[in-house]
């Protein structure tokens, strides 16, 4: 399910993504090597240095065409010339540094001058090393590997890092984000909701006899329907929505762009289909059923989504008075927009 600005996706099982498992295994991908030179002569010297190793080389002639392909392509490693007629390579360092921040990229600049003082300069622009000309081949790939020893270092710290922010996310036993990671998500939307003035529901759902299942069957039996019922919540929700366990046999759904009548009958389709399963525990088919309360986000309250959970799980609360496996409205006052809003689920 999609997390909105959180960068991680909760529609199915947690893994590593490919994305992420590339950035952990640095050999399953080709380095990039990104040359600018406005030289014709020098770029093809570049060119046939690193064809001697096994990098994906692409070319610039000019700094904005230097930008455009690191925005493409975004090349752990770049070489560039000094002087260039558009951006010198201090510029085009300075540009990368500040505009392209989530990952880092290893600069070489290449240059004539053998002064300190501007070899300094360049180094305290960003660059990581430099390298004078004329060069010798062997000494730019000797450079460049050190380079690519660091920016390969660099690539493995961000994949891990961001499969240690998905898991910190992440119910483990489902899937699903964790309360953590619903409010992360949900407070943001939130605020937009308020900003845009759409539709915003939070649904708490507890199933009914989960605890007779533990007690009985086990609590093999348990993590069962804990899964079945998280897999019901992942093939009957919108990316646009977001669902999540929040603990024991608790769960939370956020519905966005819905009115009323969409929001109602969304969480009905999830009532009927868990309903409807069977678990098979001990050659004994087993019902389990779930109750849900939703509460919907006015554009008077205030963005508390905290205040949102009590009154969602105040709806709960009344469904199970009222026999369970059912859905109840938390009795709030909803914005009258809202009752017309957005497309039924």
């Amino acid at each position: 399910m999609d997390g909105g600005n959180i960068p991680i996706t909760m529609k199915s099982k947690v893994k590593i993504g490919p994305a992420v498992e590339d950035g952990l295994d640095v050999s399953a991908r080709p380095f990039k090597i990104l040359v600018v030179d406005d030289s014709p002569i020098d770029r093809k010297l570049l060119e046939q240095a690193l064809s001697q190793e096994q990098y994906t080389v692409l070319s610039a002639k000019s700094g904005q065409e230097a930008i455009q392909l690191f925005a493409e392509h975004r090349p752990p490693l770049v070489i560039t010339d000094w002087l260039m007629p558009d951006l010198t390579g201090i510029e085009l360092c300075r540009r990368i540094r500040l505009e392209f921040q989530e990952s880092y990229t290893y600069i070489i600049i290449l240059t004539a001058m053998t002064e300190k003082d501007k070899l300094v300069k360049g180094l305290g622009a960003g660059a990581d090393d430099y390298l004078t000309k004329p060069f010798h081949a062997n000494e730019l790939l000797a450079r460049v590997g050190v380079g690519r020893r660091i920016a390969d270092l660099h690539r493995q710290i961000e994949a891990k890092s961001r499969v240690l922010e998905e898991l910190a996310l992440t119910d483990a036993m489902t899937g699903l984000l964790n309360r953590r990671g619903i409010e992360l998500w949900a407070g943001r939307e939130l605020s937009a909701a308020a900003r845009h003035d759409f539709p915003l529901w939070a649904v708490m759902a507890d199933m009914v006899n989960f605890k007779s299942v533990n007690d009985t069957y086990g609590h093999d039996a348990g993590d069962a329907v804990l899964k079945g019922f998280a897999e019901i919540l992942k093939t009957n929700t919108r990316s646009a929505d977001i669902c999540g366990r929040i603990g024991g046999e608790e769960f939370l759904i956020v519905l966005t762009h819905t009115n009323r009548d969409g929001a109602t009958l969304a969480i009905e389709r999830i009532r009927e289909k868990f309903l409807a399963q069977r678990f098979r525990f001990r050659g004994q088919d087993v019902v389990v059923t779930a109750s849900f309360g939703i509460a919907g986000h006015s554009r008077h309250q205030s963005q508390n989504f905290n205040r949102l959970l009590t009154q969602a799980d105040a709806a709960l609360y009344s469904a199970k008075q009222l026999g369970r496996n059912r859905v109840e409205l938390a009795a709030t006052e909803i914005n009258p927009v809202e009752s017309n809003q957005g497309p039924s689920q």
